[in-house]
């Protein structure tokens, strides 16, 4: 048939499978933590975005079964009809004195928030300005609208200053950036993209994925950490990073939130969050106020395997945050890259074209909070090793 012939053609991943390389959909046998099992052998877990480790946590675990007991495994049904529990009132209500906004709304998936909230928001005649290197959740938020969208050169505000200045004063515009840039690991300009959104009177919107829980006091985001929480109009995060489980949610002003909750499409038209997912989220909270240690740990760990790669001339690019670049060049390198570590007992994600530009391929490393220092320093070791193997090497 027509429409699938491009599907009987497609044959890249085979073709990488037959040199014994394919990096992808790799099975591990039992929990997320630092020591992950793989093929009946344990591996040193740094590709996983469990920033404080929480996964595997007692309280965590207990909080998810205690909810499940009580409201059972699913809602069936949307939020807006049946599927809002208390559960999700309760959450939402904890999300936005997390972040310091008025409200909340969760979502079941983060990507989901993305394409619900900047398709709701931006409407014909508005703009939607994007960094040239957010997530696809964003990009494919933007494609929904029926704004017209404008891209910048990653962190270059004069670019988006010339973007901002080429748009009609009084249409709506929405610029739209990562805190924390999860293939890049560094951390959006957001002091001088609020100084310039509020010159040409603009919205910002910050998606704080890889941010909560990682950045800010107490983990608050990328807002909080430049204390502009004020200047940030709309806050995203999910649930599938720090805070171990899947989902999303949005904060803002209660009259945006209102809105949202009333022509999100992602929103109403989806399941709500199994009520395990939202006391997961709830007790991760907890965890995160109560023992602060854990995001202290997270960045002692970071800035340790930063300085190592750096004392050994790797290329790490901007990054300033758990997420470590190794940039490499070649996408098939980084694949023998990534699957020589692992059977070295070293767990790492392959970034390829086109995630990243033609011949900037990289490995992804991310640190955990559970982290020990002895584990950084095997898998830095591990990485010089096998390196040296691919003659990539140039210290």
């Amino acid at each position: 048939m027509g429409l699938l012939t491009k599907c009987e053609k497609y044959d890249a991943p085979e073709r990488v499978r037959a040199m014994g390389i394919y990096p992808y959909f790799r099975p591990i046998e039992g929990e997320q933590s630092t020591l992950v099992r793989m093929n009946g052998k344990e591996v040193l877990m740094f590709g996983s975005n469990s920033y404080l480790g929480l996964t595997n946590h007692p309280k965590v675990k207990e909080a998810a079964i205690n909810a499940i007991k009580k409201y059972g495994v699913g809602c069936a049904g949307s939020r807006f009809l049946n599927g809002t529990l208390t559960i999700h009132i309760e959450l939402e209500e904890r999300l936005a004195a997390f972040v310091e906004k008025e409200a909340a709304l969760v979502y079941s998936t983060g990507f989901q928030v993305n394409l619900g909230v900047i398709s709701a928001l931006v409407s014909n005649k508005d703009f939607v300005i994007t960094d040239r290197l957010d997530h696809a959740s964003i990009i494919d938020g933007c494609r929904l609208s029926f704004g017209e969208t404008k891209k910048f050169k990653h962190n270059d505000m004069n670019d988006l200053e010339r973007i901002l200045n080429n748009t009609i004063l009084e249409n709506g515009k929405l610029i739209v950036v990562d805190g924390i840039f999860s293939m890049e690991g560094d951390i959006a300009n957001l002091p001088e993209i609020c100084r310039l959104a509020k010159k040409y009177n603009a919205c910002v919107m910050v998606d704080d994925a890889h941010s909560i829980g990682v950045l800010g006091e107490k983990g608050r985001g990328t807002a909080n950490h430049f204390k502009l929480t004020n200047e940030v109009q709309l806050i995203m995060g999910t649930f599938s990073k720090s805070l171990a489980s899947v989902g999303g949610f949005i904060a803002s002003d209660k009259v945006v939130i209102e809105y949202l909750k009333h022509n999100s499409r992602p929103l109403i038209f989806s399941a709500s969050l199994p009520p395990a997912n939202a006391a997961t989220v709830l007790a991760c909270l907890d965890i995160i106020e109560s023992e602060p240690e854990r995001i202290d740990n997270l960045w002692k760990n970071t800035n340790y395997m930063l300085q190592l790669l750096k004392e050994h001339k790797f290329d790490v690019g901007n990054s300033c945050t758990p997420i470590i670049p190794i940039i490499i060049g070649d996408d098939l390198t980084v694949f023998k890259m990534c699957m020589i570590l692992q059977e070295k007992g070293v767990f790492v994600n392959p970034v390829v074209s086109p995630a990243t530009p033609p011949n900037k391929a990289l490995i992804r490393l991310s640190l955990m909070a559970t982290h020990t220092k002895e584990q950084i320093e095997i898998a830095v070791e591990k990485i010089i090793e096998t390196a040296k193997e691919l003659s990539l090497y140039n210290r």
